[in-house]
């Protein structure tokens, strides 16, 4: 008896990978949806039985966290199917790395998620997305991938939600994990796995905070932009510091106003590698701000920070368990 190809769940979603180049405008634009993508890898039929979810065909930086929320949704209601082995999402690389650890943080099944993207569209001779693809699947369909939650596949490299980042513009070897390394590779139709991410740490929030704000910290940075987030009701911040996570003195007592207002603030690094801490005990340094009240992000970025935030005021408004939410991940 010939056994069927694994099902696999296919979540379309847009990005490069379902674009085209527009002849009027030489630029490349939104153009195909799940199954024309899929018509690029014919044999695709025979690596897996593929389950096409149409969810749209938006540009990376179209996708807010209402809409990734949306996705966590279908993904969860799809993954519940027992037949259903595993999940691989197509997104725009500019926020994929974002949706990847929102979907994380929201993951609780052992099957596998992938999220896959290009960096050059259908219409170069060079579009990767049917290798990205196809790498993605691999890696969905590999029992070894089982319990590492959500993942990123790029150029045969797999990478961890929490960890990954998008280095460059326009390479293809973009996605990296700066601090920790990928976790493994694609190797042709072979999954290696080098290591596994000790860092998952998801929150079982039935509700999202979608009012928090991210803040950049820069030569000179004043409360301004802080103050104008309180007005404008902020239920959170994270601040994106300097180096080992510090600040100029004059966001000092926007930081502080926002704390005595009873908001959770985060502090997280601009810097690509390496993780916040108290090194330092000057105006504005991680210390002076630890000692104010601010929570510390460890190694995420800012702008996965902010996720977390989100969804851990959508599970509670405790200071004091926010802050076990954020930090425990960070230590």
């Amino acid at each position: 008896m010939v056994s069927m190809p694994t099902p696999i769940l296919f979540l379309f979603t847009g990005g490069t990978i379902a674009m085209r180049t527009d002849p009027a405008s030489g630029a490349a634009v939104p153009a195909l949806a799940g199954q024309e993508i899929l018509a690029f890898d014919p044999e695709m039929a025979r690596v897996c039985t593929p389950v096409v979810v149409d969810y749209g065909c938006f540009p990376g930086p179209h996708i807010t966290p209402e809409r990734m929320w949306e996705i966590s949704e279908i993904l969860e209601r799809e993954l519940e199917r027992d037949e259903i082995a595993g999940a691989v999402i197509t997104h725009g690389t500019d926020t994929l790395e974002e949706t990847a650890y929102f979907l994380d943080l929201r993951h609780h099944s052992p099957k596998p998620v992938v999220l896959v993207g290009a960096m050059r569209n259908a219409s170069e001779l060079s579009y990767d997305g049917p290798a990205n693809l196809r790498a993605a699947v691999r890696v969905a369909m590999d029992p070894a991938s089982r319990d590492q939650g959500v993942m990123v596949v790029l150029n045969e490299t797999i990478h961890a939600a929490a960890e990954v980042t998008k280095s460059d513009t326009q390479a293809v070897e973009t996605f990296v994990s700066p601090v920790f390394g990928a976790l493994g590779i694609v190797d042709e139709d072979r999954v290696l796995f080098g290591r596994r991410s000790l860092l998952r740490d998801p929150i079982n929030a039935t509700a999202c905070e979608y009012r928090v704000d991210l803040i950049e910290a820069f030569a000179g940075a004043d409360s301004r932009f802080i103050d104008h987030a309180l007005a404008t009701g902020a239920q959170g911040l994270v601040i994106n510091g300097m180096g080992r996570g510090n600040v100029p003195p004059p966001m000092i007592p926007g930081i502080q106003r926002a704390l005595d207002a009873g908001l959770p603030v985060v502090l997280a690094s601009r810097c690509v590698q390496g993780r916040i801490l108290d090194t330092y005990g000057y105006e504005g340094s991680g210390r002076d701000l630890r000692q104010r009240g601010i929570l510390f992000a460890g190694t995420l970025s800012g702008a996965k920070a902010r996720l977390r935030l989100m969804l851990a005021l959508g599970l509670t408004r405790d200071r004091t368990q926010i802050g076990l939410l954020m930090e425990r991940w960070a230590y």
